[in-house]
């Protein structure tokens, strides 16, 4: 019996099985009664498809369109929500990568007019203050899509096959939280900036210059919630850890399982399409991979933090070895940040428990 539901497997090109909360060969998978014959069956949905590889001119029923996907009309309120914070997002990536910094100019005209000095201060202060703001609508919209993405009523799986508009978005979310980090750490301007010019108005205010002028900047309230903002090394990732950790602890009504094989899921699927030269093949952009790289790294830093003991424990649901792989096998350049945000800015992998290779592929 067991032989034959092995070569019933081959025969239909299945390589792997997803079961469990994780993927096997169907060899091992059966000999090793991982699950049963009838378990087995029911455990190949089509969302799974995306695991084994179809026969020849057949369709596959579940791909994730990180590209061209549609909302539906159940997903539609939250969509449209989310899609309004995604769109100032791209708007503040694309002021952070401009931002070539102002310390210079402040100190040449500081010398000059304190009125200039506070002028040009607003305005940079104004550009700062936005990228502070955005945390707030990034924490309301990341738990409006995990309430919707780990509620009860649907399996991770089934939650990732019905709703991959809203995915999509969570995707995009990690891909805007990595990519602002990554651009903050490579430009020091901004918190040097920010940095000099409180310091000068302290010294204005000690002084008992323009008073008045020091009113309409920004109030001392703002002016800490930045500094705390801007203070870790990632700041946009600390948003997101707390948003989700702070989802689970609010929701205790949902097992903390719903949360982290919500996020083990995308770390597969992302993986193996990027593992998968057909997936790789249907990329109408080459940003996309990329991406799929980004939200891989992404969720397994969250899940690093969400998860009790972590992603890096030998009993994790997220194939470590497999990730930073993939990772590797890319060019350098393009993936040197994704490897040193699983180095620096994980939460449990320096402990006893790492397994050793995980830590020499990382190389800590």
């Amino acid at each position: 019996m067991l032989v034959d539901v092995i070569y019933f497997l081959e025969e239909q090109k299945v390589n792997f099985i997803w079961c469990k909360g994780e993927v096997y060969t169907p060899y091992y998978c059966v000999m090793r009664k991982v699950a049963s014959p009838r378990s087995l069956h029911l455990a190949m949905g089509n969302l799974l498809r995306i695991l084994w590889k179809p026969e020849e001119g057949e369709q596959n029923n579940f791909y994730v369109d990180f590209e061209t996907v549609d909302p539906s009309e159940e997903e539609r309120p939250v969509y449209e929500s989310v899609q309004k914070v995604l769109d100032d997002g791209r708007v503040i990536l694309k002021d952070i990568s401009q931002y070539t910094g102002a310390t210079e100019h402040i100190r040449e005209i500081y010398t000059l007019s304190v009125q200039k000095v506070l002028d040009d201060g607003r305005v940079i202060l104004k550009d700062i203050s936005q990228y502070t703001g955005t945390t707030e609508h990034i924490q309301r919209v990341v738990q409006d899509l995990l309430e919707v993405l780990c509620s009860k009523d649907k399996t991770p799986s089934q939650h990732l096959e019905t709703q991959q508009a809203l995915f999509k978005q969570f995707a995009d979310i990690l891909d805007f939280v990595l990519r602002f980090d990554d651009r903050k750490m490579t430009n020091p301007a901004i918190q040097n900036d920010f940095s000099y010019y409180r310091r000068t108005l302290s010294r204005m205010k000690l002084a008992n210059e323009d008073e008045t002028g020091n009113e309409n900047i920004v109030s001392n309230e703002m002016a800490n919630r930045m500094s705390l903002f801007y203070a870790p090394a990632t700041p946009m990732l600390k948003v997101l850890s707390d948003a989700t950790t702070k989802f689970v602890s609010q929701h205790k009504e949902l097992p903390v399982e719903n949360t982290t094989e919500c996020l083990s899921t995308m770390a597969k699927i992302c993986r193996v399409m990027i593992e998968t030269p057909e997936y790789v093949a249907r990329f109408q952009s080459g940003e996309t991979k990329l991406f799929c790289l980004r939200v891989m790294v992404g969720v397994i830093i969250l899940y690093d933090h969400v998860h009790p003991v972590g992603a890096f424990a030998k009993n994790s649901s997220i194939d470590l070895k497999s990730c930073i792989k993939v990772l590797k096998e890319q060019d350098a350049p393009m993936v040197e940040g994704l490897i040193n945000a699983l180095r620096f800015t994980t939460k449990h992998l320096n402990e006893e428990g790492t397994p050793k290779s995980i830590k020499a592929l990382l190389a800590v």
